[in-house]
């Protein structure tokens, strides 16, 4: 080391190894070697050296130890004094080696070269006077000096070495980091290019921490003209080492650099992108984006963007909490240390991001461009919506520019929830700062008329929601409410879309924001109560309704707990009454919103249990709202001038005392329909009166009320069960014809409240146990039969009337009566009410579309449900067939506790006296009407429930479609516990099937007199048959239920298997599930005999086909089905008429199917029907049957012949194709197989020149093809292999194909001369199909060698009697190939052979007018 520095050579580029060399011996050696004894008493340098002499004449005096060296004098003072000393001086310039020799030799000792590297001490006196306070090291002031810096410089980097792999001393400082730090910032550089190459020397030796900051001070060392060598050296060590791509890209971006150059290290650094480490992304992006010019802008980012992968730095919370529970507490730390790392680490490059999109507006434009190019959403990425989002936040210049991108990529589905979804979970750090422009954004996407886009936005709210932080989470619930307060229809929907899927995602975090929108819903319930918007009024009933619910709730713990909670406060109760008070007081001049408020508070009732003095309140108002609105007493008489006489109808017991009570229906009903429709609807009533129209609905809270406070005992108000109704006569009889519109209108009203009553009394009464009470319901169940037939009679003639509501269902806003005419008399209707201007078109319009326009007024539906016909009409009435499931929206919904009524006997009703004694007995049953009535009812709750529906997603309080119109109380309940209620009723559904099965199976007794059947009445035996196939239908919906194959419900699939096995005999404690099956099929196999109907035998085989799935071996029972069917297909049904029905034809169509999808031989089967029963029907009269195939008949053959044909070409197309390896057997069996296929399928399409009626063209068009398709890949692969030793079997398979596909010819030719569009379509690819079998054949054929049996000839167009189409043949000869629409036939025969003739035959066709078929002669 001395010598080295006595010789003070000067380092060279070429000098590396040396340098390393020397550098790695010094630091063997120990520091206390190196240093020189200090001169320990004196605190002052006195040596007389030219060095210290000088310094002190200038004002500087050295300092031995850890002092400070003094300086006396102004730092510029100090260095121009000493530059004048040795300018001045004797022996200059070689006193300048004399003063750097002593330097060196002062500062050999350590602690002196650390003095000199460290600032100076100022004196008081100057440090005061020239009023700095930053002092320069003694080197930093010698390096001013120009005629020093060279040898300072030096002498600096000869002292590096030794300190290179030294480690920080004990004050932190770093020998090699202070002496670097002393070239920084130099006001001049006497040798730049000579301080760059000892810079790049002294990097290349050093250790890589030293490296690292050696590197990133190059730039305040170095000056401008060095830029571009230095960038090129670096760039050199970039390549060698990429442990130094951070410090050396860093430095690039404060490096006056060539952009070229740029470039080049941009593409070598993008390169390396998807593999660097994640705390390396920060500093490599910012400097591509840097590097970025208006030029290259579009392709940088579009590469940034495909090779940037943030999710893959990004792990799973839950593999993290995995991980961490496998490592020790100290592992854990240290994992979660890192894990926070990465996060930084990530936050950092996505501020670099959002830094040059803030400032760099041609960044944030070709980021947009560069997503905007991507077409395809699968190539969509989570960062292209993160970096929309940011952009959206940061750039307030882009801002449209996203919007309208995010438009059209929603649009073009392009970005969906799966998308948005990992976008949110994987850049939550990130998109958390900007949650205040997420929110903006989703608001903007509200006021948009496409409904994805508003969904976007709602998205939008649920994830940051989902994914931020509690403070972004009050935010969004803030932004919501704000929303839901706006007025805009499309804002308030999705508004609260979200906020309701955001109770069901994160319930807690919701609580939490109760308290903070709390007053924000009180605000928006009164608001939406007093709206003029029907709409809206319904959600603020629904809302207060909710709200009072929770508010009154009964939170005490049951007696036995040791903790009770407190009830509900007497504020509470206050607060309570006070809301419920308000919302009476907002609805009571609207029936409309009057029975939503019944209803839905009924709803409550009947989910909540309120705090008794809560309950008691509520019980004691509606009961005395109820009394004094629609209660009267039997002796008061009817004041009005009403058309028709009013009595007391409808009571089960007389009513001779003073203490009996009417329902005023008729007095009360007649004042609103007497009224103007326009005053009903177009403002509310002065009235406080009660309108009848909300009856059933108040009666149902009524009693909900009560049963809650009595445990279900309905004493207080069981007068009500049997009160009778002031009424006129509802059964009109003669005077029908008679009645004008207006009367009618009247009737039929009174007939649907009366009837909606009824419902309502047997929901209310139908559980209770006292036979009195189960008698009444009886009778009850029979008036709403009555009722019924009474209503077909009114509708009939009545087309256009619209039915008084009778409950609010936001699902029943939009749906009316399907009839033209009613549409016709709403649209007057709205034109009365001042409604918005409807479209010509208004058949999807709604009778209550005016419920919905933002009017100044509330409008009600004229609540007389009258006709809006004023004149008579009855000259254009006509009786027709009315279906009152047309009307299902306009009937109170029977609840599924009714259906307990099944369980009924015979029951004795006691008629009692004044004095309560029995003055007569009555005995009641379940007739068959009524058990129709219910089975009707039943059936269409398990097909709405149990049955699945694929439905689009609506948005909240959107209109459902009418499937779940009806259900509402239903669609309360879940799934499984309406099974478990069905399941339930199974035992007595089986004694009514048995009963049923019993009176057909009597009625077809021959030994059964003549009298005996004629007692029968076609009405009887329709309402039975009607309760037979009604209860198959409820058992086939209960055991084809889906979600049987569930764990969860094998229960109760056992239990209904055990009910069905049990009928047969008794049955035993864990009886395998497969026992049960075949018991339960047995059972119902039992059936059979007594199948009144073609449906019902439909249901049968339907439900027998829905225990044989459930079934491990379902095959063993699969012919007994087969031969089911069959019986069906060759018995004469009664009701001839009715294959004219399409329902009957569907049904028809389905047994069929089911026929021959389960018989064991489909060939035989379709050869049975085609020559058997096909034949004896063409022989037969024109209207009658085939007597084999009795439901085959000249109606019904298309159907027959439409399965048939499905079926034959889906067994062909099923069938395995054959392999040269497969055995000679099953060779012969396969085309023995094909020989029968080709024979069906010939009888089949020749059947098209008896019944050549367009259905049936068509079928032969369609399935022909796909039998020809299916002949070439699954038969012809046999007919390669088999040709050989089965030629004659061979040949004449084609021989009888070629034959029918001449006849398809025919039909083509048939199909374009008669120019029906609809069977055109299907020539060409019917065309392309032959054209390939005729080569294939053809192939076949040389490829076994016998090419001669194969030759080609013209084949002219024909009609389907095979009679030559004249009009086509071609006029003269020049023409021929052009106007001839003759095509080319092969024929395949065994004893001619043209061995070139179809080459010939095939050269002068055009392809397009060919009419090429295969044959086989």
């Amino acid at each position: 080391m001395v010598k080295m520095v006595s010789k003070r050579s000067r380092l060279d580029f070429e000098d590396k190894e040396t340098l390393a060399e020397d550098a790695s011996k010094i630091m063997k050696q120990p520091l206390s070697k190196l240093a020189k004894k200090s001169c320990g008493s004196h605190e002052v340098e006195e040596n007389g050296s030219v060095f210290v002499r000088l310094l002190k004449a200038s004002g500087l005096t050295l300092k031995t130890g850890d002092n400070q060296n003094q300086l006396g004098v102004d730092q510029i003072i100090f260095q121009r004094k000493l530059f004048q000393a040795l300018r001045k001086h004797p022996s200059y310039p070689k006193v300048i080696e004399e003063f750097v020799n002593g330097l060196e030799s002062y500062t050999e000792d350590i602690d002196s070269l650390r003095n000199c590297l460290l600032s100076c001490e100022r004196l008081q006196d100057e440090e005061a006077s020239m009023g700095t306070f930053y002092s320069k090291s003694l080197i930093k002031l010698l390096l001013g000096i120009d005629i020093l810096q060279p040898a300072i410089i030096k002498m600096l980097f000869e002292k590096v070495p030794q300190f290179l792999f030294e480690s920080e001393s004990r004050d932190g400082i770093s020998m090699p980091r202070l002496i670097i730090s002393q070239l920084k910032w130099l006001d001049r550089i006497v040798d730049s290019k000579d301080l760059t190459t000892q810079m790049m020397q002294l990097i290349s030796v050093a250790p890589v921490n030293l490296q690292h900051d050696f590197i990133t001070s190059l730039p305040e060392i170095l000056g401008d003209s060095q830029h571009a060598n230095v960038g090129k050296e670096l760039s050199e060590l970039l390549v060698q080492n990429t442990s130094l791509t951070v410090p050396i890209l860093d430095v690039f971006s404060s490096l006056r650099l060539d952009p070229n150059f740029l470039s080049e290290i941009r593409q070598l650094v993008m390169g390396k992108l998807s593999s660097v480490r994640l705390e390396d992304l920060p500093v490599i992006v910012k400097f591509i984006l840097h590097s970025v010019t208006d030029s290259t802008s579009l392709e940088v980012i579009a590469e940034l963007r495909e090779k940037l992968n943030v999710q893959h730095f990004t792990l799973p919370s839950r593999i993290q909490a995995s991980q961490s529970k496998l490592k020790s507490k100290g592992l854990a730390s240290s994992s979660g240390n890192q894990e926070n790392s990465d996060k930084d680490c990530i936050v950092l490059l996505f501020d670099v991001i959002k830094s040059a999109i803030r400032y760099e507006k041609t960044i944030s434009e070709a980021w947009i461009k560069a997503i905007e190019r991507i077409q395809s959403a699968a190539e969509h990425k989570a960062l292209d919506v993160a970096m929309l989002l940011i952009i959206y936040g940061t750039s307030t210049q882009t801002k449209k520019g996203v919007e309208r991108l995010l438009r059209n990529k929603i649009q073009s589905d392009c970005i969906q929830e799966q998308l948005l979804d990992s976008t949110f979970s994987t850049h939550c750090l990130v998109l958390k700062d900007i949650c205040p422009s997420i929110l903006l954004l989703a608001q903007t996407l509200f006021h948009s008329q496409d409904q994805r886009i508003i969904l976007f936005g709602s998205l939008l709210c649920k994830y940051a929601f989902k994914f931020f932080d509690t403070y972004c989470q009050q935010e969004v619930v803030g932004a919501l409410v704000t929303h839901v307060c706006s007025g805009n229809e499309a804002e308030v929907d999705a508004a609260l879309d979200v906020l309701l899927e955001l109770i069901v995602l994160n319930a807690s975090a919701m609580r939490l924001n109760a308290a903070f929108i709390k007053d924000d819903m009180h605000l928006v319930i009164r608001k939406q109560l007093s709206s003029t918007v029907f709409k809206y009024k319904l959600i603020g009933i629904i809302g207060a309704v909710t709200m009072a619910g929770i508010m009154a709730e009964d939170r005490t713990m049951p007696s036995n707990s040791t903790q009770r909670s407190a009830s509900v406060s007497s504020e509470q109760h206050t607060q309570v009454t006070s809301l419920l008070q308000l919302v009476h007081s907002c609805t009571e001049h609207s029936p409309w919103a009057s029975s939503l408020y019944y209803d839905e508070f009924a709803n409550l009732i009947q989910e909540r249990k309120l705090a008794p003095k809560t309950l008691e309140w509520v019980a004691q108002t509606i009961f005395n709202d109820f009394q004094d609105a629609f209660v009267v007493d039997f002796c008061a008489v009817p004041e009005g001038d009403f058309p028709f006489p009013v009595k007391a109808l409808y009571g089960l017991e007389e009513c001779n005392t003073q203490d009996g009570i009417v329902i005023n229906l008729l007095p009360l009903f007649f004042q609103e329909f007497a009224k103007d429709v326009s005053q009903v609807t177009s403002q509310e009533s002065s009235q406080k009166s009660m309108s009848p129209l909300c009856l059933a609905s108040h009666f149902r809270l009524l009693r909900l009320c009560v049963a809650r406070q009595h445990n279900g005992n309905l004493d207080e108000i069981d007068a009500l069960l049997d009160c009778p109704l002031f009424l006129p006569d509802l059964e009109p009889g003669e005077k029908l014809e008679s009645m004008s519109a207006k009367d009618r209108s009247l009737m039929c009203s009174l007939t649907f409240l009366t009837f909606n009553w009824f419902r309502e009394v047997v929901n209310a009464f139908c559980q209770q146990t006292s036979p009195e009470m189960k008698g009444k319901v009886l009778s009850r169940l029979k008036d709403l039969v009555e009722l019924q037939e009474i209503l077909e009679k009114y509708l009939a003639v009545i087309p256009d009337y619209v039915p008084p509501f009778t409950s609010v269902d936001l699902d029943t806003l939009d749906v009316i009566p399907r009839s033209n005419s009613a549409v016709a008399a709403k649209s007057r209707h709205k034109g009365k009410t001042g409604g918005k201007k409807q479209k010509a078109d208004s058949s999807t319009a709604s009778c209550t579309d005016t419920l919905l326009t933002e009017d100044t007024s509330e409008c009600d539906v004229a609540p007389s449900g009258k006709s809006q016909v004023d004149k008579e009409s009855t000259g254009k009435e006509g009786k027709t067939f009315v279906s009152l499931q047309n009307y299902r929206a306009f009937f109170r919904e029977l609840d599924i506790e009714v259906f307990s009524i099944l369980h009924s006997g015979l029951v004795t009703k006691f008629i009692l006296d004044t004095e309560m004694h029995t003055e007569a007995t009555e005995v009641v049953q379940l007739g068959p009407a009524e058990l129709l009535f219910l089975l009707e009812d039943l059936s269409q709750k398990l097909e709405n429930r149990l049955t699945p529906s694929f439905t689009k997603r609506v948005c909240f309080f959107k209109n459902k479609g009418s499937r779940n119109i009806g259900f509402s109380h239903l669609h309360q309940r879940s799934v499984q516990d309406i099974v478990h209620c069905v399941v339930q009723l199974l035992t007595p559904m089986c004694n009514h099937l048995e009963n049923i099965h019993n009176f057909f199976q009597c009625l077809g007794a021959e030994n059964l007199s003549v009298n005996d059947k004629a007692r029968v009445t076609a009405q009887e035996h329709y309402t039975m048959s009607s309760c037979y196939q009604k209860l198959l239908q409820v058992f086939h919906a209960l055991l084809a239920w889906k979600g049987f194959t569930h764990q969860s419900n094998h229960r109760l699939l056992r239990s209904a298997l055990e009910v069905l096995a049990s009928r047969l005999k008794q049955t035993e404690e864990g009886q395998p599930l497969e026992e049960l099956l075949s018991q339960s099929f047995s059972y119902l196999q039992n059936l059979q005999h007594s199948i009144p109907s073609f449906q019902c035998g439909l249901y049968l085989l339907r439900l027998l086909m829905a225990l044989l799935e459930k079934s491990a071996v379902p095959t063993q029972k699969k012919e007994k089905l087969a031969s089911l069917a069959k019986q069906l297909l060759c018995r004469a049904w009664p009701h001839g008429d009715k294959e004219k029905n399409p329902t009957f034809n569907d049904h028809l169509h389905d047994l069929l199917c089911i026929y021959l999808e389960h018989t064991d031989n489909v060939l035989k089967a379709i050869e049975e029907i085609t020559g058997v029963g096909v034949p004896e029907l063409v022989n037969a009269p024109k209207d009658a049957s085939s007597s084999t195939f009795p439901t085959l008949t000249r109606h019904t053959f298309v159907i027959f012949f439409r399965v048939m044909m499905a079926e034959l070409e889906k067994t062909v197309k099923g069938l395995q194709a054959g392999t040269a390896t497969d055995s000679q057997q099953v060779h012969e069996e396969k085309l023995l197989y094909w020989n029968m296929a080709v024979r069906d399928f010939s009888i089949l399409i020749n059947l098209m020149k008896v019944f050549d009626s367009y259905p049936v063209l068509h079928v032969c068009l369609k399935y022909g093809r796909r039998f020809v398709e299916a002949f070439l890949k699954q038969c012809m692969p046999l007919l390669d292999f088999s040709f050989r030793k089965h030629r004659d079997d061979v040949l004449s398979l084609l021989q009888t194909l070629q034959l029918n596909t001449r006849l398809l010819h025919h039909l083509c030719g048939h199909s374009k001369i008669h120019q029906d569009t609809r069977l055109t379509k299907h020539v060409p690819l019917l065309k392309k199909s032959l054209e390939l079998l005729v080569c294939r054949v053809k192939a076949m054929l040389v490829l076994n060698n016998c090419r001669e049996a194969f030759w080609l000839g013209t084949l002219k167009n024909r009609d389907l009697q095979g009679e030559e189409i004249i009009s086509q043949h071609p006029s003269s000869p020049e023409n021929t190939s052009e106007d001839s629409e003759d095509g080319m036939t092969s024929y395949v025969s065994r004893n001619r052979a043209i061995e070139d003739g179809e080459d010939e035959a095939n050269d002068g066709q055009d392809r397009d007018s060919d009419e090429s078929d295969d044959s086989s002669s």
